[in-house]
């Protein structure tokens, strides 16, 4: 008997305008064109979306963003939905039709690889919320939804199945601990499998090492071993350590000629020890390391 073959992994950080990338990733000398996205594109395969989670987006800045990432023919997008449909609890048809005509433009490009609905800490796993959450997932019928539980009781099986039943991904997280956090897992109950890693610290600066890394690579594989696309998502973005982290994993997930940019690597040297420069490393004034 033939096995699927996984589909798709796309990994990569969460956001891409942080100003403590600046001088570290993005380079210090710029062309006049040059566009942050377009450059982060040519190293990861994704981007989470972190704007959308405040305000819908304006269709015209997300034509805009297919087009910076063009030339990555495998890139996709993950959107965080729109808070103000998973936080609040009553809908309003012009808010579902303002989050959807945003990211329109990114479907029509077929950029749109997951759309994740992040419910907040105290969401539990109830009749009332059971019921909220379908209403909000026949309100976005045809979108690539994974939602991200902060509470254990979206575990139980009846949970679990509410998932399989109307085709949302369970978004399987590494977080701050908290009374009844959600714990690691590796679920997957639709196409998409989704895993992000947020940090463990509630400052968004805690960096992974290898070891818990590689923990997390066994998960990986388990969801992704029969999901059409799957996403790995790096959010502790202070200080660059979630792109470190990224390209760590890229390098333990066995993704080929993983290249990380020279300053990055020049920062972190210890890290990024088994990543390549993308341009050779001067370690002295007239020495250079060939990458």
């Amino acid at each position: 008997m033939n096995l699927p073959q996984p589909g798709p992994l796309h990994c990569g950080p969460s956001g891409w305008a942080h100003a403590q990338w600046q001088n570290i990733f993005y380079p210090a000398a710029r062309s006049k064109d040059f566009h942050q996205l377009e450059f982060t594109s040519r190293y990861f395969n994704s981007v989470e979306l972190s704007s959308s989670f405040f305000a819908p987006l304006k269709p015209e800045l997300s034509q805009l963003w297919c087009r910076q990432v063009r030339q990555n023919r495998d890139f996709q997008f993950s959107v965080r939905a729109w808070r103000k449909l998973t936080y609040e609890s009553q809908l309003e048809a012009k808010d579902i039709a303002a989050f959807r005509e945003g990211i329109r433009p990114i479907e029509e490009a077929q950029k749109l690889g997951a759309v994740l609905l992040q419910f907040p800490t105290g969401f539990r796993f109830t009749p009332e919320n059971r019921t909220r959450f379908i209403h909000l997932r026949r309100e976005l019928k045809g979108l690539p939804l994974v939602a991200e539980f902060r509470h254990s009781s979206w575990m139980e099986e009846d949970a679990l199945a509410i998932l399989i039943d109307y085709h949302v991904g369970f978004c399987n997280i590494d977080q701050p601990d908290h009374s009844r956090a959600m714990p690691p897992t590796a679920f997957l109950t639709s196409p998409v499998a989704y895993v992000r890693l947020c940090g463990r610290t509630h400052s968004g600066s805690y960096q992974y090492n290898l070891d818990e890394l590689s923990e997390w690579t066994h998960r990986i594989r388990k969801v992704s071993r029969y999901a059409k696309r799957s996403f790995v998502v790096f959010s502790n973005d202070a200080g660059a350590r979630s792109l470190v982290n990224a390209f760590q994993m890229q390098h333990l997930l066995g993704i080929e000629d993983v290249r990380a940019p020279r300053e990055l690597v020049r920062r972190f040297p210890q890290e990024l020890q088994i990543i390549r420069p993308d341009q050779p490393l001067q370690t002295g004034l007239f020495d250079l390391v060939a990458a």
